[in-house]
This record gives C-alpha cells, sequence and structure tokens, in this order.
C-alpha cells in the first residue's frame, strides 16, 4: 500500500511532465519604464522605484496655517500622510477634484506622501532610442525635476524625478 505521500509525488511527477512550457521572457535593457500621469497639459512619467503606491484619494483633512498646496493630512490603512496638490506646487493653479481621482503615494524621508494628479496613464515603457530634449515639458518650475523626455509617436513624456522634489527644501516646508 502506497502512503498519501507517495500518491501525491506521483501525481506531481505526471502532471510535470505535461506541463506546458512558457515562452522565455526577455526584458531589454534598452527600455525604460515608469508610471505615466499628466499635471496641467504636461504628460509627465516618473520611475516604478520612485512610486510605492496608487491609490484613490483617501478623505483629507485640512492643517490649519500649512501652504495652500498642502490639501491636508490623509489616513491609508491606519497610516498618516501629507496630501500635495502638485499642479499647485509647481504651476500655482488647484488640480480640479473629480470622482475616481487618484494620487501616487511617493516615499520620503520622515514617511510616504500622496501627491495629487490630473489624470493617471498607468504603466508606459519608451525604447532609449526614443529618448528627446526635453524641451518645453521642462518649463519653469518643472525644469527642476524634469530632466529627460521619451517621444511614443503621438506626444512627450517628461521624465518626473519624484526623489528630487521630495529632497526640494520649500516642498519638505509645508508649513505657510
Amino acid at each position: 500500500m502506497r502512503s498519501p505521500f507517495d500518491i501525491l509525488e506521483a501525481y506531481e511527477r505526471r502532471s510535470l511532465a505535461h506541463a506546458v512550457q512558457l515562452p522565455e521572457r526577455h526584458f531589454s535593457t534598452d527600455v525604460w519604464r515608469g508610471v505615466g500621469y499628466r499635471i496641467g497639459s504636461r504628460r509627465l512619467v516618473s520611475d516604478f522605484r520612485e512610486v510605492v503606491e496608487i491609490v484613490p484619494m483617501p478623505p483629507v483633512t485640512p492643517v490649519p496655517g500649512a501652504q495652500p498646496w498642502l490639501l491636508g493630512v490623509g489616513n491609508l490603512r491606519g497610516n498618516l500622510f501629507p496630501v500635495v496638490d502638485l499642479k499647485y506646487f509647481l504651476e500655482g493653479q488647484r488640480t480640479v477634484q473629480q470622482e475616481g481621482h487618484r494620487v501616487l503615494i511617493m516615499r520620503q524621508t520622515g514617511g510616504d506622501v500622496a501627491i495629487s494628479i490630473d489624470e493617471l496613464y498607468g504603466q508606459r515603457s519608451f525604447e532609449l532610442s526614443t529618448e528627446v530634449p526635453a524641451g518645453d515639458i521642462a518649463q519653469g518650475r518643472y525644469a527642476h525635476f524634469v530632466e529627460r523626455a521619451f517621444n511614443d509617436g503621438d506626444h512627450d513624456w517628461g521624465v518626473f524625478s519624484l526623489s528630487l522634489l521630495s529632497r526640494t527644501p520649500e516642498f519638505r516646508q509645508a508649513a505657510a
């Protein structure tokens, strides 16, 4: 009589003998990947390593005496974090809040920060050969955070550095 373990082992051998092998996936090192989003009229992407999470806009509690671009404090799964209107910080204009509005959660020293964006496009991949000058995308305050751009055939996408943003003294000092 065979033990239950022997029966399971035989079953595993038979099933592996008939398993269909998936094709091997190779990821090109000549591809840049990130999260695509829109702030105002600019299409931007940020490196996956800089975005912790993308979530719906949490309920926000205003903070008295804060900069106008700091919307307040949000709560996600028991963790409190500041919620920043990135468009207001960069352009001086409020982001229009809509149903289904999303925020990017970025990590910075001292804790996570949520940044409000106008529109989320999701994952974007660009061949390194499609890199173009940042040009108009890097005008004004964006010049501090956008050093390169890619063209997908239809649009230029500025690579926005969230890590540079998190180290900017003005961004770190939200008290008015």
